[in-house]
């Protein structure tokens, strides 16, 4: 039987994603087509587990119009939440796709103040329910005057209450959230190099060592951190756990949209986390997740039969970590 996967998400969004033809800083640019989805990290989990049939809770921060509309869109999809109102707006990001130039731009808000009264009923309101075994995915940014070390602190809880903890995270938020022992941390190739303040590519544009980073996220599985996954974008993903280190490579594709990819990587994994399964039984439906997910326009959910249809063509292979 399955764990019930939880996903926090600090700082919703509501994601605006126009698509504009040869996208130009400083002029007048037209928008071809426009779309309106409940965004944010956690929030994207979610949305990626109920398109492949899978039930999470989703808890979340909202606050006015923009607020309301991101719950409505929730339950249209018919997720199960929890909402703690705050005040304020939630924010909006928006997403700027230029199909001419394949460039993808993100334009996001910093979102409404978070007072310490609220973040504490929110944690209460998230730990009242865990339950030992469950999968708690800690994931996005933290949200306007949060503490970077919440994380941290949240993973320590859920951890004492015996469930299994990933953390999709940046910056300090990340950095200090690797120090409190997470099951799975999920990083990008960016967020790895500022975490490990190494860099894995001998240029702008080129592919990453793969066994640097293979042996980046060694130090952190010796550090206590049960798994390390490294989403490398159309360069595929990097799997390191104890006695494991496995690369799965990209699919090609021509990606629609960027946001909500590692999101959708981030839902596999957790599914399978709730499952029980081992990483390298992982691999493969994680890859395939993140990949129909970079073909669905926006922050819209994953089409379940693409991902199936990508899995068989995920190419997986055991790695030679470099220190």
């Amino acid at each position: 039987m399955s764990a019930m996967i939880r996903t926090v998400t600090l700082n919703p969004a509501v994601d605006r994603t126009v698509s504009v033809a040869r996208f130009a800083v400083g002029e007048v640019n037209r928008v071809v087509s426009t779309r309106l989805d409940a965004g944010g990290k956690g929030l994207n989990v979610s949305k990626a587990l109920a398109a492949i049939g899978a039930k999470s809770v989703a808890y979340a921060l909202l606050a006015g119009a923009a607020g309301r509309f991101v719950d409505a869109y929730l339950e249209r999809l018919g997720i199960e939440r929890r909402v703690l109102w705050i005040e304020g707006e939630t924010r909006t990001n928006l997403k700027i796709v230029d199909p001419v130039l394949d460039t993808h731009t993100d334009v996001n808000e910093q979102g409404p103040a978070i007072s310490a009264a609220e973040l504490g009923r929110f944690e209460a309101l998230v730990f009242g329910e865990l339950e030992p075994g469950d999968v708690i995915v800690l994931s996005g940014s933290v949200g306007n005057g949060v503490d970077p070390g919440v994380y941290a602190a949240w993973t320590a809880r859920a951890r004492e209450a015996g469930a299994l903890v990933i953390l999709d995270a940046d910056g300090a938020a990340l950095a200090r959230g690797v120090e409190a022992k997470p099951s799975l941390v999920k990083p990008n190739l960016e967020e790895l190099e500022r975490l490990a303040a190494e860099r894995f590519r001998s240029g702008p544009g080129e592919a990453p060592d793969p066994g640097a980073v293979a042996g980046a996220a060694r130090r952190l599985v010796e550090s206590g951190v049960g798994a390390v996954v490294v989403s490398l974008g159309a360069d595929g993903a990097i799997f390191v756990a104890p006695g494991l280190a496995l690369r799965a490579r990209g699919i090609p594709l021509k990606a629609a949209s960027t946001v909500g990819a590692g999101d959708s990587l981030v839902a596999a994994l957790a599914l399978g986390l709730s499952r029980r399964q081992a990483l390298g039984e992982l691999v493969a439906p994680a890859v395939a997740a993140g990949t129909a997910a970079a073909a669905a326009t926006g922050s819209a959910p994953l089409d379940p039969a693409l991902m199936a249809s990508f899995i068989p063509k995920v190419v997986v292979e055991t790695l030679e970590e470099t220190k």
